[in-house]
Order: C-alpha cells, then structure tokens, then sequence
C-alpha cells in the first residue's frame, strides 16, 4: 500500500468516525436535504475556511480542518442523496447510512488513486488554499449544473464534482496532519 494510500484511509477514518458519531446523536436527519442544500452546505464550510486563510484568524473554536472534514462527510452525503433521492423524514437506518458512506468514500479513493497516477502526485506540490478555491470553484460549478437542472453540454455531473470536492478536502485534511507530525 502507497504512503498516499495510507494517509487517504487515515484521514477517511477521521472522517468516518465523525459521521458514524452524528448518525448515531441525530440519525439520518440529513435525509431531508435536497441536492442543492447539500452543495451550500459546502459552500458554507469552503467559504468560513477561505475566510479563515484570507483573515489569518478564526473566532470560533472549530477550525479549518473540522470544516474540511464536514466537506468530505457532506461530500459524501451529497452522493449518497443523488443515489437515493430526497426523503421526507430521517428514513435511513444507521447500518445503511455507513454502508452507503463506506461505498462512496471508497469510490472518492479509488477515483483519487487513478488521479493521483495520472497526475503524478502533483497535489503535493500544491498549496492548501488551493484545495479551498479548487472546492469553491466545483460548488460554483455545481451550483450551476443545479440551476441548469443537472443538464451538461459537455461536463461530467454533479456527483463527480462532489468526489473532486471530497478528494481535494482530504488532501488538506492529509497535509495537515503531516504537519502535525
């Protein structure tokens, strides 16, 4: 297993756990969000960390990776809403919930893993604030595709930008704890 394999399922377990954790405290209350709720969730979180690198500070006690690992769990979230559709109540048992996370969170690594091929790793050689204008520029792009009721000339959809944001979360969400270290 690569060292970039390794950090992928450290950072998705963290990522894994906290979701596990709020299916378990709020259940499958998300079920109720439609696609484009999910996307400003994202844009939310995006947003608050762009806001923190622009600032160089955070007034509140949670801070960039928190937001980063909400944009994976969302990310997720948003797959697994375009999978099932939009639900009137939280119609999801916990067993489901993480069966279904488990599938598009190993999808987001196998899709990471080809890129990461093909591209040779460059993420590396990238700065993290990319990694939040690369997401605000994929929820943009969403957004659109939303507005345009999910109809593309010639772009992939929705659900691949939702891999790309959760893909480029967890490269910070990996750079970060390499700092750590």
């Amino acid at each position: 297993m690569s060292q970039t394999e390794q950090q992928f399922d450290q950072v998705a377990a963290i990522c894994r756990d906290i979701f596990t954790k709020k299916m378990k405290d709020y259940g499958s209350s998300w079920r109720i969000l439609r696609p484009q709720s999910v996307t400003d969730q994202i844009y939310i979180k995006a947003n608050r960390i762009r806001s923190i690198e622009v600032k160089g500070i955070s007034k509140v006690d949670e801070g960039i990776r928190s937001e980063l690992i909400a944009i994976v769990n969302y990310g997720i979230i948003g797959l697994i809403q375009l999978e099932l559709g939009t639900a009137e109540t939280d119609d999801l048992t916990y067993e489901r919930g993480v069966e279904l996370y488990t599938k598009y969170a190993s999808e987001a690594k196998k899709l990471m893993m080809d890129k990461n091929h093909d591209y040779d790793e460059a993420w590396r050689m990238m700065r993290t604030q990319s990694y939040t204008d690369l997401i605000l520029m994929k929820i943009y792009r969403t957004k659109q595709i939303e507005d345009n009721l999910g109809k593309t000339l010639i772009s992939e959809g929705i659900d691949a930008n939702y891999f790309d944001m959760i893909n480029y979360a967890v490269f910070g969400l990996i750079k970060m704890e390499e700092a750590k270290n």
